[in-house]
């Protein structure tokens, strides 16, 4: 009996000691993968201890803003992130080399496919390859095609008048306070899935509230971009594993998109597909085979695409429009004031596609864009960058840096993009404005972005006089960006003024005692 016992007691004791040891192995494990995956968890540079410590905070709105101050003051327009294994990069001669040059050896790579993979999977935007070759050769057919752009601005067109147009005069005479990006984001999320689905989730209706997938959607996007300000991949890695806290809220998000891609799919499928123009059917009715899981994909790129940097260039536009009076009244007069606004009209705006391109510069929608090294490389102002690490270029700085903009970079100027007698428009290197990237991933959709960008500004510029209130109305006030893959404002943009707009003849009227 006593030796059972004893033999019980010394059981338990080697159990407590296997458990003990396995404890031991795997933090020891942590911490080894911890000091593999973290290139320089110690570094004591100013750089790295302003972002380890977020000091820089003291100084800037948004992390951005740092990143453009440090870019400026550095003589190659170049700095390296140690704590990250990351090199920053706003030197145009550097984007062109990563973008264009040596393209094959800096890809989207396996980290930032991990990083983006539960929301975006097997998408064009987080793939390299034969993968992103087949899908970018496949989406520049269909959004090459005559047919899906005059489809995709008739809808446009629809909404503005429809809609767009209706809800905000609505607002106007209730004296209503509404959230301008609030709006434009709506009205984004309603003719993406037109113009991609065939499907209207009827989102402009500002007494209901945001559709399932769009609060979703933008749920995975924001936690997402919260994987990749981590110090360290173990962080949100091991929340995964344990399933808790922002990992735990992300894996019911991206749920909930895929349960609805999926309802998507199969309602695209019982309606049928051949004789419709929306991009999903033009995939699926194409001869070749995709399973669920390639369209949800599909589904997701696009509605990363076109709905999010649309709302964010609206809703910074007229920040702009409100700060700068004299810009929204040289749309107008541009315009007309009773010219129908065709798509060639639209067209032939030159002074309009100035001020989308030049809001664009200050305040892109998409802030910085990452890469992996693949093997070591030396960038064209002579920065090592070690393989299999981490390079950014950065637009939103790149809008800000005096070398490529001129002394007067933080003025909000269109006619710097205006040469000739009349005024054309005249574009910039991509390697200097990458705000659609450039090279071999020039984004595809940006004729459409502008386009739905140019009806709505004009359309709005021409209805109503916008007045911004609180601080994103101040003069000098930069916004507040929240965290996510698109640049989003803390707050939206609330406008408790919103008038509609009286042409010179109704001035008129409206002084003589006369309604308009």
């Amino acid at each position: 009996m006593d030796d059972a016992l004893e033999l019980s007691w010394g059981a338990r004791c080697a159990g407590l000691a296997f458990f003990s040891l396995s404890i031991f192995s795997v933090a020891l494990g942590a911490v080894l993968l911890l000091v593999r995956r973290w290139p320089n968890p110690w570094c004591g540079c100013h750089v790295c201890r302003a972002y380890l410590t977020g000091s820089w905070a003291k100084d800037f709105t948004n992390l951005a803003d740092w990143y453009a101050h440090l870019l400026r003051e550095s003589p190659t327009g170049t700095v390296q992130v140690h704590v990250l294994g990351c090199t920053v990069t706003a030197n145009p001669a550097n984007v062109e080399y990563m973008l264009k040059t040596r393209f094959d050896n800096f890809p989207k790579g396996k980290r930032f496919a991990a990083l983006l993979g539960d929301l975006l999977g097997a998408g064009i935007f987080n793939v390299d390859g034969d993968a992103w070759r087949h899908q970018r050769k496949m989406a520049s057919l269909q959004l090459g095609s005559v047919t899906v752009r005059s489809y995709a601005y008739k809808i446009v067109a629809q909404e503005v008048e429809t809609r767009l147009l209706p809800a905000l005069a609505d607002a106007a005479d209730e004296g209503k306070v509404i959230d301008l990006q609030d709006v434009f984001r709506r009205f984004a999320f309603d003719t993406v899935c037109k113009i991609s689905f065939g499907l209207d989730p009827g989102c402009l209706d500002l007494d209901m509230p945001m559709s399932d997938l769009a609060n979703a959607f933008d749920t995975a996007s924001r936690l997402c971009a919260m994987r990749g300000a981590a110090a360290s991949p173990l962080v949100w890695k091991m929340k995964r594993m344990l399933n808790i806290g922002s990992e735990r809220e992300l894996k019911k998000a991206i749920k909930l998109v895929d349960d609805l891609a999926s309802a998507m799919i199969l309602q695209r499928r019982t309606l049928g597909f051949d004789n419709t123009h929306d991009l999903l059917s033009r995939f699926m009715a194409s001869d070749v085979a995709m399973d669920d899981k390639y369209l949800r994909d599909i589904i997701v790129s696009f509605l990363l695409a076109g709905r999010d940097t649309v709302a964010s260039a609206l809703t910074t536009l007229f920040i702009h429009l409100h700060k700068n009076p004299e810009v929204a009244a040289a749309i107008r007069a541009e315009a007309g004031g009773d010219k129908p606004s065709t798509y060639e009209h639209l067209m032939s705006l030159q002074y309009t596609h100035a001020v989308l391109f030049e809001n664009m510069r200050l305040f892109p929608p998409v802030q910085f864009d990452s890469k992996f090294c693949a093997a070591a490389d030396v960038l064209p102002d002579g920065t090592y960058v070690e393989g299999e690490s981490r390079v950014m270029y950065h637009p939103y700085a790149m809008g800000r840096t005096p070398s490529i903009w001129g002394a007067d970079y933080e003025a909000f100027r269109p006619d710097r993009w205006l040469t000739g007698p009349g005024g054309s428009f005249a574009p910039a290197s991509l390697y200097k404005y990458p705000v659609f990237q450039a090279g071999l991933r020039v984004c595809l959709g940006k004729e459409l972005a502008i386009t739905e960008m140019k009806a709505v500004g004009v359309a709005v510029v021409k209805a109503f006089d916008v007045e911004v209130v609180g601080e994103n109305g101040r003069s000098g006030w930069a916004p507040t960006f929240v965290p996510g893959l698109t640049a989003s404002i803390s707050g939206g943009l609330p406008i408790t003024s919103l008038t509609p707009h009286l042409h010179e003849e109704e001035v008129k009227l409206k002084s003589l005692g006369c309604s308009p």
